[in-house]
């Protein structure tokens, strides 16, 4: 089920952080990630865990992997020196990206959902919302990764536990709202409940699959832990909610 719109009719504010969201994380990560090429920009201001509970920055050397099904080798670049506090890179990495598959999934859901709740809570208030519930996300992947004795040298990096702290704004918010999927090879429109809900449950499925010992690559922590801010956060930023409805 992938996303492609949503009602906007009863928006009534132009969404321009929304905008410049979408436009950092884009020239982020072409200017100065190289669409991913620029390794050394990325493990220099991403978020590491070790350097989070040390508060110390943490310089590796690259590391050759044999790939054991090939033979391949291949270098997997060391940590670079962050130039400015290894704190700050927990905003930071909320604007990298993995690839271009990363960031263009994201910046999909973000265009989808963020604007009805920057219309909603107002631009700053949006602003606001968007890197406190990404900054959470970020604690929670660290403090994960701590319980779970994951390899604390790791980087995070991506845009995804913030829009999941969007999503949750929107689901409690707009749960009636109706969103246009592609539903196999089908375009249809399903209530936002529904498909903000199997976003999470997917989530879940896969935060347990690494309790098991899998692991894709994918922080579902941060993503969990952003989506429960969302949902504890929004009434909070919400001041119109006495005023307004959403609109179905």
């Amino acid at each position: 089920m992938i996303p492609i719109g949503d009602d906007n009719y009863g928006r009534t504010t132009t969404p321009y952080v929304n905008y410049i969201l979408i436009a950092l994380n884009l020239l982020v990560f072409v200017i100065f990630q190289g669409a991913g090429n620029n390794l050394d920009f990325t493990y220099a201001f991403s978020t590491v865990p070790q350097e989070i509970i040390t508060g110390e920055d943490l310089v590796t050397k690259d590391q050759i992997y044999v790939e054991s099904s090939t033979g391949q080798q291949f270098t997997v670049p060391g940590l670079q020196p962050t130039p400015i506090s290894v704190y700050i890179t927990l905003l930071t990495s909320m604007f990298m990206h993995g690839g271009w598959a990363h960031i263009l999934g994201n910046m999909l859901y973000l265009w989808i959902f963020g604007d009805n709740l920057e219309d909603r809570l107002g631009h700053g208030r949006y602003l606001i919302f968007y890197l406190l519930v990404g900054l959470l996300a970020s604690l929670a992947h660290v403090f994960a990764s701590v319980a779970l004795g994951d390899n604390l040298q790791i980087p995070s990096l991506g845009a995804s536990g913030a829009i999941a702290g969007v999503l949750a704004g929107y689901l409690i918010l707009f749960p009636q709202n109706r969103v246009t999927v592609i539903l196999v090879r089908v375009v249809t429109q399903v209530r936002a409940i529904f498909v903000v809900g199997l976003w999470f449950v997917l989530q879940l499925f896969g935060g347990l699959g690494t309790l098991t010992g899998g692991s894709d690559g994918v922080a579902y922590a941060a993503h969990i832990g952003g989506f429960i801010a969302g949902l504890v956060l929004i009434k909070l930023f919400d001041s119109n909610r006495s005023s307004r409805r959403s609109f179905t």
